[in-house]
């Protein structure tokens, strides 16, 4: 049995903190429209991908239901059943509000940063393409507009042999000529066989030769073809990262991404500005707050937030906002199931500034099977003109791929 959380939350309580629910902010007056509608339930279940993605459902008594996605891992789908009683009854056109209500509600349970965060994402990704619904618009009108009509895709490329440089340049060759994609993105943090303490994050010289042995195959095969990015995944030391980084460039490196430890801005701006690597980080650190440092600091060149774990698409749009006064472009790192990968370009065609999203699924066969529409064309998404979102889960494929234990959305 789980816990009823509806228990829990007494509308008449007195809160200490901020409650933005409808009833304290005197926003219940009829709208009309079709717009005077309430939530009625929030759902998620996990679906076994590379990663367990964790889909949600807002349903409403209007019939109407909105589908997200938030970012993978565990304890997300029982945040999101401790938040439903906050949305129960709510108005889901008021994104904004929900969003920071929900923010304000579990001020206590981390969110701040960290799950908490990410599951709060899932909700305001589902009220995005409710809202979509409910108001007959696609997603990106209702941030704005679009500037594109169709978002770049950079494909994260592995081999099994990761470590092989001309095993990484076939590949880069494979999935430029047979697949379409014109971005790419190879793993740096593999074992050289040159280590004598990983745990240390220090790079000896043959580490940093072999690693500059596997950008120069790969960027050498595919030339101007495509754009090519290396992730260390916050791997190595300051003094070592900036080796790296000084002996890549000469090569033609998209962005070298995460080379250190995400805790320390300090850090990392001393990385990105020792070097004319450029040089990508974010998806590890949570909302505007957090990515604020490496913006106004120029702590990176290229800003990376993860928009199903950073807040959501709102907060993705104003993360880079923050960055266009810099005149800093966003990848939009991006581990996801097609559900946020399409929420990603959504928001990818509402800002000026994005650069690409990345998909990470290319070897998962059904990967788009999980939603009737098909969602990558020769490495772009083009940006749906339906309601919402613009995907429809194929619940068969859910059910198929469901992990166990879990049940199906009602």
């Amino acid at each position: 049995m789980g816990v009823d959380y509806s228990t829990l939350h007494d509308p008449n309580a007195e809160y200490t903190m901020r409650d933005l629910s409808a009833e304290t902010m005197n926003v219940t007056r009829e709208r009309g429209g079709g717009r005077d509608v309430e939530i009625t339930d929030v759902q998620t279940t996990m679906v076994d991908g590379n990663f367990p993605w964790t889909l949600v459902r807002i349903y409403t008594d209007a019939g109407i239901v909105g589908t997200g996605e938030a970012y993978w891992g565990a304890g997300a789908p029982e945040l999101i059943e401790r938040m439903k009683p906050f949305l129960q009854g709510e108005n889901p056109l008021d994104i904004d509000r929900l969003t920071e209500h929900l923010t304000q509600k579990m001020s206590g349970e981390g969110s701040i940063g960290g799950v908490t965060v990410t599951a709060i994402s899932g909700i305001e990704i589902a009220l995005h393409d409710l809202a979509g619904k409910i108001l007959d618009l696609p997603a990106y009108q209702l941030m704005g507009g679009k500037y594109r009509d169709e978002v770049r895709v950079y494909c994260d490329c592995h081999t099994e042999e990761e470590a092989d440089p001309i095993a990484c340049a076939e590949e880069a060759e494979r999935v430029v000529e047979d697949l379409g994609y014109d971005a790419l993105k190879f793993d740096l943090d593999v074992p050289s066989g040159h280590e004598k303490d990983r745990a240390n994050r220090h790079l000896r010289e043959p580490e940093i030769a072999h690693k500059v042995s596997i950008v120069e195959a790969v960027t050498e095969a595919v030339g101007h073809r495509a754009d090519v990015a290396f992730d260390c995944h916050w791997t190595f030391s300051g003094g070592s990262a900036k080796r790296l980084a000084a002996a890549l460039e000469e090569y033609d490196v998209w962005w070298l991404e995460d080379p250190v430890p995400p805790e320390n801005h300090d850090v990392q701006r001393d990385v990105t500005q020792s070097t004319s690597t450029p040089i990508a980080a974010g998806e590890n650190v949570y909302r505007k707050h957090g990515q604020r440092r490496l913006i106004e600091e120029q702590a990176v060149d290229i800003i990376a937030p993860d928009m199903p774990k950073v807040g959501g698409m709102r907060e993705t749009a104003k993360i880079a906002d923050k960055a266009d006064m810099y005149y800093m472009p966003v990848a939009m790192h991006n581990v996801s199931s097609p559900v946020a990968t399409m929420a990603s370009a959504h928001v990818g065609a509402a800002i000026p500034n994005s650069l690409a999203v990345e998909y990470h699924s290319y070897e998962l066969g059904w990967w788009e099977d999980l939603v009737e529409e098909d969602v990558i064309e020769d490495g772009y998404i083009e940006v749906p003109e339906e309601p919402g979102l613009g995907v429809t889960l194929d619940m068969d494929a859910v059910s198929e791929h469901m992990i166990d234990g879990e049940e199906l959305f009602d």
